[in-house]
């Protein structure tokens, strides 16, 4: 019997999937554990390799194309077996098109799309909802129609899901930066030299992100209570802070997480960051290096951005906004001094994380950030 290759489920929240490529051709000779397609979901591509070794026949699995979890994509037949094409019920698998292709991988031809007059839907594009009355709104020719990407999907379905059913409630306070920044300094001038192949480089150097994270997963230990998730049986209390940390990708974002920050150096947080982030950016993160966390820190500061109000992540009670640090006028002793301020913005689930536990934790975390030899104890 020949062996089946199907679209495996690589994410928790995974029901379709894509191959953004195949490595391997009808007819193909494939030895198990070979490479043979690679599959993009809404976060990441992954490979995913042959299940056994033999010949590669009746590959039916389209590039592209929206594929159901499970479906059959194409088989393997031993060297020595007969061949005989699979029919179309054997082979046949759920597919949506995502960009003018039907059922089953047929690709129909490409038409555009007209405005829609009031009385009539759009021609060949069932819209969804609402868009006949924004496409009604622009003259026609004057824009384009880019399909939605599973990403830019799974992005819109769970920040609605996260603003529908989670009772955000938000804190806002200034931490000063300076002490955080001369250890940083300290820090980064101490750090000892390493050979690579692009010759020699300091073997870290910390962001004051890496410390902001540092902090955040401290503040959760020092505040227990407010490391938690809500489910409605239970509340799950974390004996860990894992951090995700917002990274921005083409099409979207991705949250990597850093598990036990709160127990690893900042020239480790560091060094495994800017890891997490370039295979982030190449969409290469394993689904186990970007799902679960117990909080999240989102840092727009190196735009300019003063403070802002971030959207929780479920299974996540919490998300630190963190804004720009910048000089500003502060009062010390009845006298005007000049400091440099960073505005922080903390959303909590308010069905785990009441408003007094929220400013403890947000104080918790300001007294590390403006107190960081704490950081490194």
């Amino acid at each position: 019997m020949p062996t089946e290759v199907i679209l495996p489920k690589v994410d928790m929240d995974m029901a379709t999937g894509q191959i953004s490529r195949w490595f391997a051709e009808e007819g193909a000779h494939v030895k198990k554990g070979d490479v043979l397609f690679e599959i993009e979901t809404d976060k990441a591509a992954m490979e995913i390799d042959a299940p056994a070794s033999g010949v590669l026949r009746d590959v039916t699995g389209k590039e592209g194309v929206d594929i159901a979890v499970g479906a059959a994509v194409a088989w393997i037949y031993a060297e020595d077996e007969s061949y005989a094409p699979i029919s179309p019920l054997e082979g046949e698998m759920s597919t949506k098109s995502t960009d003018g292709v039907a059922s089953g991988g047929t690709a129909l031809e490409p038409r555009p799309v007209e405005p829609t007059p009031p009385d009539r839907p759009a021609a060949g594009h069932p819209p969804l909802k609402g868009e006949g009355d924004v496409l009604r709104l622009f003259e026609e020719g004057s824009y384009d129609l880019v399909p939605h990407d599973n990403m830019r999907k799974t992005i819109a379905r769970r920040l609605v899901e996260a603003k529908t059913t989670i009772p955000h409630f938000y804190l806002t306070l200034d931490c000063e930066l300076d002490a955080l920044l001369a250890l940083r300094t300290q820090i980064n001038a101490a750090a000892p030299v390493k050979k690579t192949d692009k010759g020699d480089a300091p073997a870290y150097k910390l962001s004051v992100n890496d410390m902001v994270i540092k902090a955040m997963a401290m503040a959760l230990k020092a505040v227990p209570d407010a490391n938690a998730s809500w489910t409605e049986s239970a509340m799950v209390k974390h004996k860990h802070a894992d951090v995700g940390v917002a990274v921005s990708i083409p099409g979207g974002l991705i949250t990597p997480i850093i598990r036990h920050a709160d127990e690893k150096t900042l020239s480790t947080i560091s060094n495994e960051m800017k890891d997490l982030a370039s295979r982030a950016r190449s969409r290469k993160l394993k689904p186990e290096e970007y799902q679960g966390g117990t909080t999240a820190v989102s840092n727009l500061g190196m735009f300019g951005i003063k403070d802002f109000a971030a959207v929780i992540n479920p299974p996540h009670a919490t998300i630190l906004a963190v804004g720009a640090g910048e000089e500003r006028a502060v009062v010390k002793n009845g006298e005007i001094k000049i400091a440099t301020v960073m505005s922080v913005t903390l959303s909590t689930d308010h069905r785990a994380v009441d408003g007094a536990l929220g400013a403890e934790l947000l104080v918790a975390f300001k007294r590390l950030v403006e107190n960081p030899m704490g950081l490194l104890v």
